[in-house]
């Protein structure tokens, strides 16, 4: 039987190309198998507790269809990340990203909208509208604010005053959380989760596990997803495109110049920093271990 512990400790061969043991919950397929396991409420609950941090918690949700009409051709497959109602009547989507597209405020305006006027399909008059929410967990700088959390509602400028409760808009940027080097630093059940989600392989993440029995529970199907062959092979394929599609816009931007590859090289390693280890992302990019290392003490600098 796989013992999470021992596995956790297991080093990484320095030449190997092996990946990390645990897969990255910051791709989506992965996010998706884990808070999206109909067999698991329990973790996208307690997630969406410590990000809405509602006055009455979240005791139950049901998931959804995720399909939406793909009229935005840079939709992913045209399928959401997670959707679900909660108890309350709440309409809640989740998705992650990993690269920036340079469309992400817009996108999440359009799938907001598509959700809400969605509604009224099933014949349900204005008044019964539920409070939609959307969530988006980045993997890259989107908004300029040093806060690692914003969220926007609908408000009178001047007032303050809120219109209403009915639009919530919620944007994680992981690369902005200074780094954890032990778990007593972590004082709220969302940094508990974004530790998870950032460093599952992390001495603090293993020490969480052992604290908190729903993030043991969210380690231990995490570990069952790795150990499985197609989800393996999924990530693999999904690595590959997510370096296709950012070498193609990199690309676009530096027309052939050698200074431009380089420059596309280095901001592809800079996406991959959450998602691989230097090894891997130096084998990936061409780029040499040492600037890789270089690149990830440089955005470490940057956090303290």
């Amino acid at each position: 039987m796989i013992n999470l512990d021992d596995l956790m400790k297991q080093p990484k061969g320095a030449g190997e190309n092996v990946g990390p043991v645990l897969l990255p919950p910051t791709m989506d397929f992965v996010f998706k198998g884990l808070f999206g396991n109909e067999k698991r409420p329990e973790l996208l609950i307690s997630f969406l507790n410590a990000v809405l941090t509602p006055d009455e918690p979240i005791t139950s949700i049901t998931f959804k269809d995720r399909t939406i009409d793909k009229q935005y051709k840079e939709d992913k497959m045209g399928t959401l990340d997670i959707l679900a109602t909660t108890n309350k009547g709440e309409l809640i989507n989740v998705e992650v990203q990993v690269a920036d597209e340079k469309n992400m405020i817009e996108r999440s305006l359009f799938y907001w909208s598509r959700l809400f006027s969605g509604q009224l399909q099933s014949g349900i008059p204005y008044q019964k509208l539920e409070r939609t929410v959307c969530i988006n967990l980045l993997s890259f700088d989107l908004l300029e604010t040093a806060e690692y959390h914003s969220c926007y509602v609908l408000k009178e400028r001047e007032r303050n005053e809120q219109l209403s409760d009915l639009l919530e808009i919620h944007f994680i940027e992981l690369d902005k959380i200074k780094d954890i080097h032990h778990a007593d630093e972590i004082k709220t059940q969302l940094e508990a989760w974004l530790e998870f989600i950032k460093h599952p392989e992390s001495q603090v993440s293993y020490e969480l596990a052992r604290q908190d029995e729903t993030i043991r529970e969210a380690k231990d199907e995490l570990l069952v997803l790795s150990c499985n062959e197609k989800y393996r092979l999924y990530y693999e394929a999904r690595l590959k495109a997510l370096l296709d599609e950012t070498s193609r816009l990199q690309t676009a931007r530096d027309e052939g110049i050698e200074q431009g590859k380089m420059q596309r090289d280095l901001e592809i390693a800079k996406n991959l920093l959450d998602v691989l280890d230097d090894t891997t992302i130096a084998f990936k990019t061409g780029l040499p271990v040492l600037t890789v290392s270089q690149l990830r003490e440089d955005k470490n600098k940057l956090k303290k």
